[in-house]
């Protein structure tokens, strides 16, 4: 926050914090809300849930009193308790991606459909957003972010989901003239690619968390999604489809992510991977031709070279989200988007049991299929299906063996998916070079 605390006290001195409208009252969004509350410029004024006494409860549990709250609607009606300086809850999303009071939309639904609907819903009213749905920006998000800059707003991820931290690194080292040799985060369990909602469904009550995204945790779904973006702002390649998963420890980052003929795991440098160990951190490897440089680094105790880990032990989640909404507001800078030339990864389906004809899938965290990180060209070469267009509308065509990759061929898509159409406009962008 260095030069943004002074600049967003400004603005609550004067009267006129950033306005947060948030979609999403689960585990990401009660977290933002309750934190902005308490900061200073900031504010969240509007929450939008699809059981709008839960946006109300997330609302009360950020310690706003009852009387200062209204139910909305209708979007004008939410429009009208904004100006008169209510807080407002509502089930209706574009009472949030069209509202005029707001300066900034948060995406806190991980939700791939609803996502990519509310972001351009959103870019259309020309409102700045904020995803902290990474499932989503893994299957458009070069798409949304193109729309974003033709419409003079910014799309982006999230300070403090590990992709964002791991971009303020590789951004670090970068600006320093350090080479960047490898990014990546650490896993805090086993991979269970078999894990169902039905086996978390206890551990999910204790943590306050859904089932499902507590599976997408421990089948390494998420994990490769958050890959994946990391691959598609940098460039940077899958170290192997699937990734490594070796294990480390912070002092081992820099050992493990050497060539093999020197020693490490690496086939190439300029890869993305996860290490089990080092959870909840991310990292960033980096070298210098220079020798002075060596010197200085290993004097400073990052190890003994040639390569060395820059690691940052946590990450906060929805906590962090105000660092990306003052950079947003106050320095027109996103934290990650995907860089030009992207998609360069891609989270293809991979069935989680043996499937049968007429069956239908059921996505990210669920009971049929888990991801899986390969680049974007071998995904592509492959027909492998992206796991983010699958929803309980995605009917299986023929036999599919547990563990097999499964292709557009094998499936038929859900026809009314938003998101779907959004996909195809993409891959038509790319294959003319246009992204």
């Amino acid at each position: 926050m260095i030069g943004l605390t002074a600049a967003l006290l400004k603005r609550e001195e004067e009267g006129r914090p950033i306005a947060l409208g948030i979609i999403g009252a689960g585990q990401m969004g009660r977290g933002l809300v309750c934190q902005t509350v308490w900061m200073k410029g900031i504010t969240p004024r509007i929450v939008a849930d699809r059981h709008p006494q839960r946006a109300m409860g997330v609302l009360l549990a950020a310690g706003i009193p009852r009387e200062e709250i209204r139910l909305a609607a209708t979007p004008s009606q939410a429009e009208d308790w904004l100006a008169q300086g209510k807080y407002v809850a509502t089930d209706l999303a574009q009472a949030v991606t069209g509202c005029s009071q707001i300066d900034v939309v948060i995406d806190a639904t991980g939700n791939t459909e609803a996502g990519a609907r509310l972001a351009v819903d959103a870019i259309a009213a020309h409102r700045h957003i904020i995803s902290l749905n990474v499932e989503t920006d893994v299957v458009v998000g070069p798409l949304l972010h193109r729309m974003a800059q033709r419409e003079g707003v910014i799309y982006t991820g999230s300070a403090g989901d590990e992709p964002g931290a791991v971009m303020e690194l590789y951004d670090f080292a970068r600006a320093l003239g350090f080479q960047v040799l490898a990014l990546g985060k650490g896993k805090n369990n086993p991979v269970n690619r078999e894990c169902t909602p039905d086996m978390v469904e206890e551990e999910a009550a204790r943590k306050r968390m859904s089932p499902r995204m507590l599976t997408s945790f421990k089948d390494a779904s998420k994990t490769m999604v958050e890959l994946a973006a990391i691959s598609n702002a940098t460039g940077f390649l899958p170290a192997c489809p699937g990734g490594t998963g070796h294990p480390a420890t912070p002092d081992q980052l820099a050992s493990v992510y050497r060539l093999k003929e020197e020693g490490g795991i690496l086939d190439r440098y300029q890869v993305v991977d996860y290490v089990n160990g080092v959870a909840p951190g991310v990292y960033c490897i980096i070298t210098s031709p220079l020798e002075e440089v060596h010197r200085e680094v290993q004097y400073l105790l990052l190890g003994e070279g040639p390569n060395y880990a820059l690691y940052r032990p946590y990450h906060l989640a929805s906590l962090e989200t105000p660092v990306s909404v003052a950079r947003v507001v106050l320095q027109g800078e996103p934290s990650i988007v995907p860089a030009p030339g992207a998609p360069y990864s891609e989270v293809v389906t991979v069935a989680k049991r043996d499937l049968r004809p007429g069956e239908y899938l059921d996505g990210i965290g669920g009971y049929t299929a888990y991801g899986s990180l390969w680049s974007y060209r071998e995904a592509q070469a492959a027909g492998a299906l992206p796991l983010g267009l699958v929803n309980d509308r995605t009917r299986v065509k023929v036999p599919i063996p547990k563990g097999t990759t499964i292709t557009y061929s094998m499936v038929d898509l859900d026809p009314q998916s938003f998101l779907l159409r959004l996909r195809r406009e993409q891959e038509q962008l790319a294959a003319q070079g246009r992204l």
